[in-house]
């Protein structure tokens, strides 16, 4: 099942990539991968950027050992710095449970699940039809950090870009975020506007945190056979 969303995917990410390329400059000092999932962000700034050093969040412990296997790869073709780490980022420091879900790890969240929604049923159907009978693997108790508690306890002061892939989680990254939200250049996130996740924000609550911040939205793409989006939202006038 991995795989045949791996087809699909792969003509989306095409045109994301090519956006990145195109628009965001080549020497990125940090990158912080927020649900690093097996990597596959990381290979792809490395491929097209000159990355300086990359810190990278994965809470699910399946996905963090194949990330760890992965990276090591990468450190023996790139000279970039990259530092993972087997935990979640929030809003505050606590302990939340992490849903592991049958579909390769990708959909894994800290938000409870809608299993009455018409997304959830066809994720179910799909992982049923490929021979996993269990759809909901585990839930396990995991640490949470913000990122701004992260960052200052390594004196950064500056970010040139964030990806978050969290599953319906974005809006508590970013608050999390508090005042340093404004030491960075760029952020990617998803988002999903089916009700398969429970969540207590919408979009419109991060587009006006984001633009209350002095970020202006500079790249939407809708990704396949599910309605979620990809953003992405420049600082201006970042120094």
């Amino acid at each position: 099942m991995y795989f045949f969303f791996k087809f699909i995917d792969f003509f989306y990410q095409r045109k994301k990539l090519l956006f990145l390329k195109e628009n965001i400059p080549n020497d990125i000092d940090i990158l912080i991968d927020v649900g690093a999932h097996h990597g596959d962000t990381i290979s792809e700034f490395l491929r097209i950027f000159s990355v300086n050093k990359i810190f990278a969040f994965e809470p699910s412990k399946k996905n963090y050992f194949k990330l760890s296997k992965k990276v090591a790869k990468l450190q023996k073709n790139f000279k970039t710095t990259i530092d993972i780490f087997q935990m979640g980022l929030g809003k505050k420091n606590e302990t939340l449970n992490l849903k592991e879900i049958s579909d390769n790890g990708a959909s894994n969240t800290f938000n409870n699940y809608n299993i009455d929604s018409n997304y959830f049923k066809k994720k179910r159907f799909l992982t049923t039809f490929f021979g996993i009978k269990k759809f909901i693997d585990n839930e396990v108790p995991t640490e949470i950090i913000s990122l701004k508690k992260f960052l200052v306890d390594r004196y950064i002061e500056k970010i040139d870009f964030i990806k978050i892939d969290t599953e319906g989680f974005e809006f508590n990254i970013l608050l999390g975020l508090g005042d340093y939200i404004k030491n960075v250049h760029f952020i990617s996130f998803e988002h999903h506007y089916d009700n398969m996740i429970i969540k207590n924000y919408n979009f419109k609550d991060i587009h006006k945190l984001l633009i209350d911040n002095g970020f202006e939205k500079i790249f939407k793409i809708k990704m396949p056979l599910r309605k979620s989006f990809d953003y992405i939202y420049q600082k201006k006038n970042f120094i």
